[in-house]
C-alpha cells in the first residue's frame, strides 16, 4: 500500500512532469508472476526511473549500504527501503552475498519483480561492464523469465559524486524476455551460468548501445581510485 501511495501520489507525479521519461518495450513486462528486471546501471536515480514507469512493483537488490547509513537521512533511506521491500545486496563475496541472493530467490518465489544491476555497481564511464554470475544463478534457479532492460541518459542526470540530479530527459528501453531452457539441468554449473550472464549482457549492450567491456566495473572503479590507468 505504501509503495502504491508514494509511487501514485509523490515520486511518479514529480519525476514526469521535471524528467518526462520516455519508455519503450513496456509490453514485455509480464501483468503477474515472478520475473527478473536486468538492467544497466548509470546512476543512483536508476533505481526511482524504472519503477515510475513500469506499473508493478519492483523489488530491487539494493546495496546493503544504504541500510545501514546514519543520521537522519541514513535513517530515512532505511525505512523507505524497507516499506517498500527493497533487499539488502552484500557485495563482499562468500555466504554474505549468497545470503542475500537467497532472499532475492524467495521474493521470485513469492511472485516478485526483481530488479537486478547484473554488474554489480554503477558503470564509472557509461560503458557496459560484465556481468557477475548472481543474475543467472537467480534464473537458473527458480526458472523464470529474465527481462533485459536498458536505462538510457540517467548517467547525464546524476553522474556517480552528484546528489543533486540535473533535470533532462531520461528514457527506458524494455526488451523481450529470455529464458533459458537448456540450462535448467544445470542451475549450479559455473559455465552455464557464465553463458547466460553474457547473453543477457549482450542483449542489454544491444538495447542501450553501450560499449561493451569484458572487465569487470568494480576492479576498474578500484583502479581509477588508484590512479591506475
Amino acid at each position: 500500500m505504501f509503495y502504491y501511495v508514494a509511487k501514485t501520489f509523490a515520486v511518479a507525479p514529480a519525476v514526469n512532469a521535471l524528467f518526462r521519461p520516455w519508455v519503450k518495450g513496456l509490453d514485455n513486462i509480464p501483468e503477474d508472476g515472478p520475473a527478473i528486471l536486468a538492467s544497466n546501471h548509470l546512476s543512483f536515480s536508476d533505481s526511482v526511473f524504472m519503477p515510475v514507469k513500469v506499473p508493478r512493483p519492483v523489488r530491487f537488490l539494493a546495496k546493503k549500504d544504504y541500510f545501514v547509513k546514519r543520521g537522519a537521512t541514513g535513517w530515512v533511506t532505511r525505512k523507505f527501503f524497507d516499506i517498500t521491500g527493497q533487499i539488502p545486496m552484500d557485495r563482499s563475496g562468500g555466504r554474505a552475498s549468497q545470503d542475500s541472493l537467497d532472499a532475492g530467490e524467495k521474493a521470485l518465489r513469492e511472485g516478485a519483480l526483481l530488479g537486478i544491476y547484473p554488474e554489480g555497481t554503477r558503470s564509472p564511464d557509461g560503458r557496459l561492464y560484465r556481468g557477475k554470475l548472481g543474475v543467472a544463478r537467480l534464473a537458473l534457479r527458480t526458472q523464470v523469465p529474465v527481462i533485459p532492460v536498458a536505462m538510457i541518459g540517467t548517467d547525464k542526470v546524476q553522474p556517480i559524486g552528484k546528489k543533486v540530479p540535473s533535470i533532462r530527459r531520461v528514457g527506458l528501453i524494455i526488451g523481450e524476455p529470455l529464458t533459458f531452457e537448456a540450462y535448467h539441468d544445470n542451475a549450479e554449473d559455473r559455465f552455464a551460468q557464465r553463458a547466460v550472464t553474457d547473453e543477457i549482457m549482450y542483449q542489454i549492450m544491444r538495447l542501450s548501445g553501450q560499449e561493451y567491456v569484458d572487465r569487470y566495473a568494480a576492479d576498474v572503479k578500484r583502479r581509477l581510485e588508484a590512479g591506475e590507468s
